[in-house]
């Protein structure tokens, strides 16, 4: 539920979020008097009767520090109660933490350090929006999506070690191509040096031609090089086959899934007010776009587009220090999957639009670095994103110009 940055609750209320309960802490925003702190089964009871114990005449907003599992529960009472919830992640907690005395780590302490800060700092929360199903949906299933890829990067990895295990030369033509379904296919079916010199060069052209008819010819002779290029059968040959086969066969099921995912995904995002919006920008993609728009929720509370590159650390940090240290650098704070989202995103319109290209050649020839004259790039796409969402305009290719209010308009490349 969007808020504004000065928002001031009459009443906050710090969850310490644990898996069997809660520490609920209850601080009045005007003085920090102390209201009440207690513990709070994690079930549907226990959490309605905490937050209806607080006066009902009052203003009051919760304030957390995770937004795992473990607070669902949490998050969905408090979306149904209709009570703005504010986040604070786990570093800035425990930065907050160093600044009160004492270095004991409990559940009370957490609760009262999380409620003074948000008392202290409100302008400096960042608002969920805990009552948007669908963008929950796309949480989820973004979430999974990228355990997904983990997994898939895990397996491919340990499977090109099992090819180098039993031969290098195999492993330089296969491991590289790992992502293409002929080569699973054939992997699954002929896992090692030994079986694929008994399959025959006709077997193995038939079945990758289904999977792969520009390529078949081809990787089959560079498979066929490779078999007569090292003829000794090195020691576990066989229980690596095994392995290889296994992990092929899951490479293969991951993809389908990622695929169905995509699929899911795609429905969702279309379906979601600023997902054509986005996908009307080059270089976004399902993926991507579905991770900006989780990652952003809504804009409003972001007042301008600068306020939001620094969320997602694409803004440049200046380094200044006396008269001998002077320069910008790039954050390293930000939320990681926003920046990736666009990162990627600016990547690929390299290739697809030219007036990032012509923006990234025009850093280049300034002397910048490629991930400096990347970082510029996005930085400049987080404007055109902010615009877009703001004025719920689809991305229209021109020259760049200033908007109204300290915008970028959304020709802007």
């Amino acid at each position: 539920m969007g808020r504004s940055d000065h928002f001031q609750p009459d009443i906050w209320i710090a969850f310490d979020a644990g898996k069997t309960e809660h520490f609920m802490q209850i601080l009045a925003a005007a003085d920090g008097a102390d209201l009440g702190s207690h513990a709070v089964a994690n079930d549907e009871e226990a959490i309605e009767t905490a937050l209806s114990s607080v006066s009902a005449d009052a203003d009051i907003a919760l304030i957390i520090d995770l937004q795992c599992s473990i607070a669902q529960l949490l998050l969905a009472i408090a979306a149904r109660r209709r009570i703005p919830v504010a986040y604070i992640s786990g570093l800035k907690m425990r930065r907050a933490s160093e600044l009160y005395p004492g270095e004991a780590k409990t559940d009370p302490r957490d609760a009262y350090v999380l409620a003074e800060t948000a008392r202290l700092h409100s302008s400096r929360l960042t608002w969920m929006d805990v009552n948007d199903e669908k963008l929950e949906e796309m949480r989820v299933l973004c979430g999974y999506d990228q355990d997904l890829a983990n997994e898939e990067t895990r397996k491919k990895n340990r499977l090109r070690d099992c090819l180098m295990s039993v031969s290098p030369a195999l492993e330089r033509i296969l491991g590289p191509r790992l992502a293409h379904p002929a080569v699973l296919e054939l992997l699954g079916a002929w896992p090692t040096p030994t079986a694929m010199r008994s399959a025959g060069r006709s077997r193995l052209s038939r079945k990758v031609a289904p999977l792969a008819p520009r390529m078949a010819e081809r990787l089959v002779a560079d498979i066929t090089a490779a078999l007569e290029a090292q003829t000794l059968t090195l020691p576990g040959e066989v229980a690596r086959g095994k392995v290889i086969a296994g992990l092929a066969g899951d490479l293969s099921q991951i993809r389908l899934r990622r695929n169905e995912l995509v699929e899911e995904l795609e429905e969702l995002l279309v379906a979601h007010p600023d997902g054509p919006l986005l996908m009307s920008l080059s270089g976004i993609g399902v993926r991507s776009g579905t991770q900006i728009v989780v990652e952003i929720g809504d804009v409003s509370r972001f007042p301008t587009a600068g306020h939001l590159a620094a969320y997602a650390g694409l803004a440049p940090v200046t380094h200044r220090s006396g008269t001998s240290i002077r320069g910008e650098r790039r954050s390293r704070r930000g939320n990681r999957r926003l920046k990736h989202a666009v990162w990627v995103s600016s990547f690929a319109a390299l290739r697809a639009n030219d007036e990032s290209r012509t923006y990234y050649d025009k850093k280049r020839e300034e002397g910048k670095s490629h991930k400096q004259a990347m970082a510029a790039l996005c930085r400049r796409r987080i404007d055109v994103i902010y615009a877009m969402l703001r004025d719920h305009s689809v991305y229209k290719p021109g020259r760049p110009s200033r908007a109204d209010h300290g915008g970028t308009d959304v020709r802007a490349a």
